[in-house]
């Protein structure tokens, strides 16, 4: 019995494959639509969030106050290999 089921499948895969995935696919849909968390925390858009960049003044007071302009070492004696290090 199972050698002519097997024959069966095998001639008509092409006419059975589209109804077995799309009864997969609409299984797995609702299965996920079921089980998944569909709350999304709100957060403001990025247009809002780059206008309060913009129009904070305690950041723009002054060029001298942004963090990234501050050089804090001289660059080019960052990352030195030992090698080349002062002695001390």
């Amino acid at each position: 019995m199972w050698p002519v089921i097997m024959a069966l499948l095998r001639r008509n895969a092409v006419y059975l494959t589209l109804p077995v995935a799309v009864v997969v696919g609409f299984v797995g849909y609702n299965l996920e639509s079921i089980l998944s968390d569909k709350y999304t925390p709100y957060s403001p858009s990025i247009q809002d969030q780059r206008a309060n960049r913009l129009t904070d003044d305690t950041i723009i007071e002054t060029a001298a106050n942004v963090e990234k302009l501050q050089l804090r070492s001289p660059v080019l004696e960052r990352n030195l290999s030992p090698s080349l290090q002062p002695k001390a």
